[in-house]
């Protein structure tokens, strides 16, 4: 990463650590409907997200001075809702933990199919939990299986096999619109 960019908001940053409240709207207008939207495809839930949207702006401002510019400030950002959004479910004690009746299918060679996008995230809202989780963090999030094992507590495999099976229940989905 260009370091440039991981030093993109550095002005806006250092009036935020000074208590710059028109600083913080800027972030907050920036970075507000990308998080939001981050949040509810993990959630599935409107107002959760707002919610889980609002505490991580309420954190990221509070403890703006841990910022180090490790990364750009909205991969640290995103860092925090995903934390929130995974820790907001295990409180709901939704069970990540997938059902295992769908055979895992390895297709040698998939063709090619198009879909409306509109189509595809009203299709994601309709996977089971976890299936939604891993497959929005590893597809739309771009996470490895790595993180996203350690994210959830569970195994890399595990991961890979839910992953492997939110695909082929969302082919499914697809191709029966």
């Amino acid at each position: 990463m260009d370091n440039i960019d991981v030093y993109i908001h550095a002005s806006l940053i250092e009036e935020c650590r000074k208590g710059n409240t028109k600083a913080q709207y800027r972030l907050y207008n920036q970075y507000s409907k990308a998080m939001y939207n981050l949040a509810y495809r993990i959630l599935n839930n409107r107002e959760d997200a707002e919610d889980i949207l609002q505490e991580a702006f309420v954190e990221c401002f509070r403890n703006i001075d841990s910022f180090r510019f490790e990364s750009t400030f909205g991969a640290w950002l995103k860092k925090i809702i995903v934390n929130k959004c995974i820790n907001h479910i295990k409180k709901k004690k939704v069970d990540l933990t997938l059902c295992d009746t769908m055979p895992s299918v390895i297709y040698e060679e998939e063709e090619e199919v198009i879909y409306e996008t509109e189509k595809i995230f009203k299709s994601i809202e309709m996977l089971p939990d976890g299936y939604r989780i891993i497959l929005t963090l590893y597809l739309i999030e771009g996470y490895d299986h790595t993180e996203i094992s350690q994210i959830l507590g569970i195994s890399e495999s595990t991961s890979k096999s839910q992953y492997s099976r939110a695909k082929e229940k969302l082919r499914n989905m697809l191709s029966k619109n």
